[in-house]
């Protein structure tokens, strides 16, 4: 039966207390041999008793020790650091207790507090103590590693669950009647060129891609602008790249190029589309320019279009995300995008076990910034509001 670390230190947290000193060391040392090929050093852990003890404990068995009365002299041996001084737990302590409260105050505030530096201050303070038994007083002290945790999320909008309980409602109402529902979002802007890409892939030993040192942007090359549109129900994707700029115009004609190439052969019957975007980006509630286009696509393909935003800060949840940008990523992991067609490509060919197909395209449409709306012309979009949060849920009614 294997011995676990646990099981091993609770045997000897039980036993050896009842041993005298000499006693101690002869049991740890014999069970060394019982645990195999690391066994010294898994008793040395277990039991808090450095190497050289056990080396001793174990020649003594060699030479066929037996029972004795001697032990080590009261006081003999060398003494505990935090015997010889004190206050060194105290001011240890006090080192790292401050940073994790926040202490402006504190000498270790903006030093990345490792076992080594927690020593060479403990010194510079008048206090012997090595990286090694730092870190023991410190699991004594109750501290661990920790990682940052992503928990606050920040002040959440009152309407947010009303919102998210809306968007279902209406998304299944949709699919229910055969009608399609679409999650659209710009994935993050990617280098184009010789760069770095995160991640690693199956090379020949000692072969790795050669990329730039420098993720300086190639000005003849540009960034790469993957708009994307999610099909609920077909579990399908298309992405639209583009090089130019972000704007309300090129997310719309974004959709406008899914429905011609994908949408509209899925859904010869459709009468309405619904789609779910963040709440801010190109395809922002407050865009007037948002709304407009919307308004022409309406015109151009016959359809009711339903927008519901997601409430604000909580663009994650957006079904894109995690049903075709994050497959995209996964995909081009370690892959340097030296092209736009590159990037196309890869991205058309992601798929996934549970059947998502995607297609893609570079689109060479010039998209300017600073498109301004007039009150008239946002006064002219057939617009219908809903009864919650217009601002966020409104329908677009073709002419």
């Amino acid at each position: 039966m294997e011995v676990t670390e646990e099981g091993l230190a609770g045997f000897f947290s039980v036993a050896l207390p009842l041993l005298n000193e000499r006693q101690q060391r002869l049991v740890a040392a014999a069970a060394v041999p019982m645990l195999g090929k690391g066994g010294q050093a898994r008793v040395a852990e277990a039991t808090e008793m450095s190497r050289n003890t056990l080396i001793a404990g174990s020649k003594e068995l060699a030479a066929g020790a037996g029972p004795a009365e001697w032990v080590r002299r009261p006081g003999a041996g060398r003494k505990k650091a935090v015997e010889l001084d004190p206050e060194l737990l105290v001011v240890l302590d006090s080192l790292v207790e401050p940073e994790s409260r926040g202490d402006p105050m504190s000498p270790l505030r903006w030093t990345a507090k490792s076992t080594r530096t927690l020593a060479a201050e403990l010194t510079r303070l008048g206090h012997q103590a090595g990286s090694s038994l730092v870190g023991r007083m410190l699991h004594h002290l109750g501290y661990s590693l920790q990682a940052n945790a992503k928990v606050t999320e920040g002040a959440q909008h009152p309407d947010r669950d009303a919102q998210f309980r809306h968007i279902n409602a209406t998304a299944a109402e949709h699919l229910a009647a055969g009608q399609p529902v679409i999650s659209v979002d710009c994935k993050k802007k990617e280098l184009v060129g010789d760069y770095a890409n995160g991640g690693a892939e199956w090379e020949p030993a000692g072969s790795p891609r050669r990329v730039g040192v420098h993720d300086f942007p190639d000005p003849d090359k540009g960034k790469a602008i993957p708009y994307g549109v999610f099909d609920v129900a077909g579990n399908e994707g298309w992405v639209n790249v583009g090089d130019h700029h972000d704007t309300p115009a090129f997310a719309v004609a974004s959709i406008a190029r899914w429905w011609e190439r994908m949408g509209k052969a899925r859904y010869p019957d459709a009468t309405r589309l619904m789609i779910t975007a963040d709440a801010g980006g190109s395809n922002s509630y407050r865009s007037r320019l948002w709304k407009t286009e919307l308004a022409n696509l309406a015109a151009t393909i016959g359809l009711v279009i339903t927008v519901c935003h997601m409430p604000p800060g909580t663009s994650k949840w957006n079904k894109i995300e995690h049903r075709l940008f994050s497959f995209i990523s996964m995909n081009w992991r370690g892959k340097p995008l030296t092209t736009y067609r590159t990037v196309v490509e890869l991205i058309a060919a992601t798929t996934t076990r549970t059947g998502l197909s995607v297609q893609a395209d570079f689109d060479e449409g010039y998209y300017p910034i600073g498109v301004k709306v007039t009150d008239a012309e946002l006064a002219a979009v057939p617009l219908r509001p809903h009864d919650f949060h217009p601002d966020w849920n409104y329908s677009i009614l073709p002419p």
